[in-house]
Parts: structure tokens; C-alpha cells; sequence
């Protein structure tokens, strides 16, 4: 028996499940927040694939679902510094985005011991 087609409502509704989430926006789509901080929206940049989503993700954890599984997980060269995975919705079970919904949460609610997120620095510029 075919599925139903996963959309933003989906994730919505998956997303609903954790604490502290409010639907939102960002740069002008469809958002989903945890107090205040992004954690999935749809991407709004034009290198991303129609049907995708953006989570944020650690770069790590990022690495690895693409090596795994690039038929469902990718990124950009627009998103190569920032610690956030696309999805083609197409193509992901969900089961599986539940997980990276998941894991997207605790990758966003983390702190460090002063309590702030640590800050990843970016190679210099060319000038």
C-alpha cells in the first residue's frame, strides 16, 4: 500500500511530538522553531531541490546521512558552512524523518557548559 506523499504538514505534525516547537517562518517559508531557534524550514535558497527540506544537524551527523544515504540527504555549496542537511521529501521514510526531526531537536536545544553553542569558525576570506 503506497504511502501518503510527505509535505510540510507531515513535518509539521512529526515535529509537533517534541517539546517546546512552534511553527514559524523563515526567510519567508513555512518554519519550525524551538523556543525561538530554527530547526527545520523549507529552503528558500535556489540550489536546493524543489520538494526538500532543510533540518539542522550537526556537520558531523551531516556527513554521515549523505555518505549513507544520497539519495535522500544532500547539501549545497550554499549550505556547506552551516550545520544543516536537505532532504528530498520524496524520497524519505518517516520513521526515518521522525529520527532527523529528533535529532535535529537535541542538535539545536544542546548548550555548552557556559551555555552557549559553541561557534564554528569559517575559513578566512579571500580577499
Amino acid at each position: 500500500m503506497p504511502t501518503k506523499p510527505i509535505d510540510f504538514a507531515t513535518v509539521r505534525k512529526i515535529a509537533s511530538a517534541l517539546p517546546d516547537v512552534e511553527d514559524a517562518s523563515a526567510y519567508g517559508s513555512p518554519a519550525i522553531k524551538v523556543r525561538g531557534k530554527l530547526l527545520t524550514c523549507i529552503p528558500t535558497n535556489k540550489s536546493a531541490e524543489p520538494d526538500s527540506l532543510a533540518v539542522r544537524i550537526d556537520i558531523d551527523q551531516r556527513a554521515e546521512l549523505v555518505a549513507t544515504a544520497p539519495d535522500v540527504y544532500y547539501f549545497t555549496d550554499h549550505y556547506a558552512n552551516y550545520p544543516m542537511v536537505l532532504v528530498r521529501l520524496s524520497r524519505i521514510h518517516p520513521d526515518a524523518l521522525r529520527d532527523l526531526l529528533g535529532a535535529g531537536w537535541r542538535f539545536v536545544t544542546a548548550k555548552t557548559r557556559s551555555g552557549k553553542r559553541p561557534i564554528r569558525k569559517s575559513a578566512p576570506r579571500a580577499k
